[in-house]
């Protein structure tokens, strides 16, 4: 019970939402993007590879930063035989700022901080995946990313 003139103490709920989201760009401004119910796994990777080859119709380039999930043996062992469809490029420990890619990261997380706090799970997806169609729908905002002098060497 409250008080008279007494500031209502609201705790906050510390359980995390565990979304993931796994994407890829490329400097025509074509983003492909998964959302995931949590970390990303070998398994899941590996799906999102697949189809991202598939639907690229040509050899993709992909550059991984050196997250475990990108360098475990299940991924490696997939990728190999493969490398006429996929050729992928490592970067450097501690570069996120060379991952043109983060620069997706950056533009959903400003969007998603900017909107009211999502209160659920699923409401967070749904403003996650909002984001990233109005993204896919506008390929120069994803080719911007490359004009930045970090990402340039991958344009």
């Amino acid at each position: 019970m409250l008080l008279g003139g007494e500031t209502p103490v609201v705790r906050p709920n510390h359980r995390r939402a565990n979304v993931g989201l796994v994407s890829a760009v490329t400097n025509r401004g074509e983003v492909r993007w998964m959302i995931l119910n949590g970390a990303i796994k070998a398994p899941t990777l590996i799906r999102f590879l697949e189809r991202l080859v598939r639907d690229a119709g040509r050899k993709v380039f992909l550059i991984l930063d050196r997250l475990q999930v990108h360098r475990a043996r299940l991924v490696r062992d997939c990728r190999a035989g493969r490398e006429a469809q996929i050729e992928v490029f490592h970067l450097p420990a501690y570069s996120p700022d060379l991952n043109p890619d983060e620069g997706v990261n950056g533009d959903v997380k400003q969007v998603v901080t900017a909107k009211p706090l999502a209160r659920s799970k699923s409401q967070l997806k749904r403003t996650v995946v909002n984001h990233m169609r109005s993204l896919s729908r506008r390929p120069e905002r994803i080719r911007a990313i490359f004009r930045h002098p970090q990402f340039r060497y991958a344009a």
